[in-house]
């Protein structure tokens, strides 16, 4: 994929949840990029997405609004608007939302491609 897309916003990939949305603006299954994956997850106040790795790519979270707690393996870290985490592959990890106001975030993929395998718990 060399050309130059624009994808409006109606255009976009919505998957929901309980816990929240993932929404996604650009990735190979779209045909919009051919080495990454671009989009905003939506992380509902008082929940958490399942605990997961990616074995296949690296993942970039940046947090615009709201404030979560990160979980890398074991490790706990709070974020709030500005804050980004890099995530390598294999790494189990999840998001949890104790705030009261909805968390908003972009992601990315080292992948077009993502694969994601759901912890055990």
């Amino acid at each position: 994929m060399n050309e130059k897309t624009v994808l409006s916003a109606s255009d976009a990939t919505v998957q929901e949840f309980d816990w929240g949305e993932l929404v996604w603006y650009a990735n190979g299954k779209m045909g919009n990029s051919a080495t990454m994956t671009f989009g905003r997850a939506v992380l509902k106040p008082g929940h958490e997405n399942f605990r997961h790795s990616h074995p296949n790519c690296e993942e970039i979270l940046h947090v615009l609004s709201g404030h979560i707690v990160h979980s890398l393996e074991d490790e706990l870290f709070p974020m709030g608007p500005g804050d980004t985490i890099v995530i390598p592959a294999n790494v189990v990890h999840n998001a949890s939302n104790d705030g009261d106001d909805v968390a908003i975030m972009t992601i990315m993929f080292s992948t077009p491609d993502r694969q994601t395998i759901v912890a055990d718990e």
